[in-house]
């Protein structure tokens, strides 16, 4: 409580002249309109970038991690180039979709499936995320950590939908 009341003591000591609030308010509603379409575009920006990148062999970082991953929730069914094929045509739509707002909803729930499995390494194969359990990440750790912002990034732009007709 007293960590709140200083930040907005420091909050109302920054904005306090007519001048500034203006500023402000202009500021604040330039962002709730914009925010919604900026984030669908970075979102899909970096679906559309990560998924292109697994369709080159060796270009994502991810890959072979994915492809393990991908091969014990399928039980082994699907081979290398299938898995890894399959899931940059799933971000490519997903980024794609996002970017355009085309079929939004059925993009978010595509979204949400695939970081579902991205998040799956966790605790499929713990000793590839964590150098030390819990708190230190490799490299592949930290990328799929990352997920988390994408995460919540789909729900407000899931938030964000209006009402269907």
């Amino acid at each position: 409580m007293i960590l709140n009341n200083n930040i907005n003591n420091t909050n109302t000591m920054l904005i306090n002249t007519n001048y500034t609030r203006k500023i402000d308010v202009r500021i604040r509603a330039w962002m709730r309109k914009n925010a919604p379409i900026l984030l669908r575009w970075s979102v899909g920006i970096i679906f559309l970038w990560f998924g292109a990148l697994k369709f080159f062999q060796g270009a994502s970082p991810a890959e072979s991690l994915a492809i393990e991953t991908i091969h014990l929730l399928t039980f082994g069914w699907f081979s290398d180039a299938i898995i890894i094929n399959g899931l940059a045509l799933w971000e490519v739509v997903v980024g794609i979709g996002l970017i355009t707002g085309f079929f939004l909803r059925e993009i978010i729930l595509l979204l949400f499936l695939q970081m579902l499995g991205t998040l799956s390494p966790i605790f499929l194969f713990p000793e590839e995320v964590f150098v030390q359990i819990p708190f230190v990440l490799t490299l592949e750790g930290q990328y799929i950590v990352k997920n988390l912002v994408l995460m919540s990034a789909g729900i407000a732009i899931g938030g964000a939908l209006k009402d269907p007709k």
